[in-house]
Formats: C-alpha cells, structure tokens, sequence
C-alpha cells in the first residue's frame, strides 16, 4: 500500500510539474518554474540562443552524465520549490559550475586551448570562463534588454 502511495504521489506530482518535459533538449522546459523566466527570456535574447540549448551548458556531453545531473538537479530543484527554501535570487551549485565550465572550454576549446597553451604548466590554474564571462548565455540583466533585430536573419 505504502508503495502503491509512493507511485501514485509521484506520477502525479511528476505529471503537474510538466517532468516529462525536462527529458527533452527544449529550453522552454527550464522556464516551467517561474523564477527561471529572467534566465529563460535572457537566453532567448542571448548570443548561444542560436548555438546552444540549457542541456549544452548545464549537462554533461554524455548520456549517462547528462541524465544523471538532470536527476539530482531535477530532485533538488523540486525540494527546494516544494519546501521554499530557496534563495531569491538563483545562485549556480559548485558541481553545476564545474559543468558548465566544462561545456564553455568543449565548445571553445580552440580558444581556451591557446589560453591554457600559454601557460607554464598546461590548463591555465584558476582562469574560468565565467569570470570575464558571466552574463553570456543569459542573465538578469539582460532579460531586461530589448532583443535586437538582425535584418535577414533566421533567428528573429
């Protein structure tokens, strides 16, 4: 019976909450929960809006990786929205960090490997990209930025 209550809470809980969307690669999944409406509108405005989707910054480029950290994400972010106990303005987890790190230095990797190759003892200690880079892909700030128009492009 406990079991049976289990299932059922979850697979309602994971049917109201739209979870099956977040198996997907459609950013519009991260903005199912309201307080991701500035990071999803600033994406949208964003230089990798054309590039890039959440699961390329924010994911592992393996399956196993990519589903595992959607896992722990997904269980966590319903924890904290269900008890609300989560800070007002979004802050990036350690782990998170490192992996969207390391998806900068996959996608740049011509660039960061020139960065990493002027260094004495190979990848560049403590240089992240998010330093001099933080507000690419999307911010608060630029949520509130009008999206410029490009004549002739397909991205509009």
């Amino acid at each position: 019976m406990l079991l049976g209550l289990v299932i059922g809470l979850g697979g309602y809980t994971f049917i109201y909450s739209k979870g099956y969307s977040y198996l997907t690669n459609n950013p519009a999944a991260c903005a199912n929960c309201h307080v991701m409406r500035a990071q999803y509108d600033a994406w949208l405005k964003s230089s990798h809006h054309s590039a890039a989707t959440c699961n390329d910054c924010h994911t592992p480029h393996n399956i196993f990786g990519k589903y595992a950290v959607k896992a722990n994400n997904g269980f966590w972010h319903s924890f904290y929205f269900t008890t609300g106990w989560y800070p007002d303005t979004i802050e990036i987890t350690r782990f998170d960090h490192r992996v969207t790190e390391n998806a900068c230095r996959r996608c740049h990797q011509n660039i960061t490997a020139a960065i990493d190759g002027n260094v004495v003892h190979g990848k560049a200690q403590g240089i992240e990209c998010t330093r001099c880079h933080a507000s690419v892909g999307h911010s608060d700030t630029a949520a509130a930025i009008p999206k410029p128009v490009v004549v002739g492009s397909n991205h509009d």
